[in-house]
């Protein structure tokens, strides 16, 4: 049997999980991607299927505040700063989904942060 390689296993993950949770208007999915460098998060309406709101490092309102911090650090910041888009717009609610990553370091720091910023999971 060959060896799957690291990101065909969490792509097999996401798969998975994705099964499980949807986005709903009234629900929306708080989608979350990281990289290397980079964090990305997104709220999604998966029936309409829209971005209602994101937040990443490399956003402009972002990025000159978030080089100098650690990819932790940077994660909270990305957390915080798509729950007060989400809340801007109306949103509290939203279903958490890890996107095939484990839930600890980033992952767990954007969610946390995003929980302190307003939203509900």
């Amino acid at each position: 049997m060959a060896k799957v390689s690291r990101a065909v296993a969490r792509e097999r993950r996401h798969a998975r999980v994705r099964t499980k949770v949807h986005g709903t208007t009234d629900r929306p999915r708080l989608n979350v991607f990281r990289s290397l460098e980079h964090i990305y998060a997104q709220v999604i309406d998966d029936t309409t299927g829209v971005t209602l709101a994101s937040a990443s490092t490399v956003d402009r309102e972002l990025r000159a505040d978030v080089a100098s911090l650690s990819k932790i650090e940077q994660a909270k910041a990305v957390g915080k700063a798509v729950a007060e888009r989400a809340k801007a717009k109306g949103i509290t609610r939203v279903v958490f989904d890890r996107g095939g990553y484990p839930y600890h370091g980033r992952v767990k720091a954007l969610a946390e942060s995003s929980r302190e910023g307003g939203l509900e999971f």
